[in-house]
């Protein structure tokens, strides 16, 4: 199973923001919607950083609440690791395991395409070993 799979079923689009946006917004939108995570791009969609709630808290940690005015630039994280539509879950969960991260981008000729949680990817994963294990067990009771 892909990427691409996961995306067909839960869809493209990605909440996103712009660099300028106050920490305090960037808060408001991801309590708002429900979701860990945001996705900072420029006009075109290139990716710029990703800001998650662990971002939030680290900020929160260093800086107070005073931090909350601050621009988004400065608490995102701008080396972001990301994926393509043809990547499988295996790969993904790879990646997502060895950086530490629940949420990835997913990019399509350098713009953001979609995003994926860990929790799409588990639940992916259990669809396919489930779907699987009926797969065997017809056979058997065919045999």
């Amino acid at each position: 199973m892909t990427v691409a799979a996961i995306l067909a079923h839960k869809g493209r689009n990605v909440l996103t923001v712009s660099r300028d946006m106050s920490v305090a917004e960037v808060v408001a939108l991801l309590a708002e919607r429900r979701i860990g995570a945001v996705v900072v791009v420029d006009d075109v969609r290139h990716i710029l950083g990703i800001v998650s709630e662990r971002d939030v808290v680290r900020m929160l940690a260093h800086a107070g609440f005073e931090g909350l005015a601050a621009n988004v630039a400065s608490i995102m994280t701008a080396k972001v690791i990301t994926c393509s539509d043809q990547d499988t879950i295996n790969d993904v969960m790879e990646r997502m395991t060895h950086g530490r991260f629940r949420h990835l981008p997913v990019v399509e000729d350098g713009r953001l395409a979609g995003i994926i949680s860990i929790g799409d990817v588990v639940k992916a994963r259990i669809e396919q070993v489930e779907r699987e294990a009926d797969e065997m067990r017809t056979y058997i009771a065919m045999a």
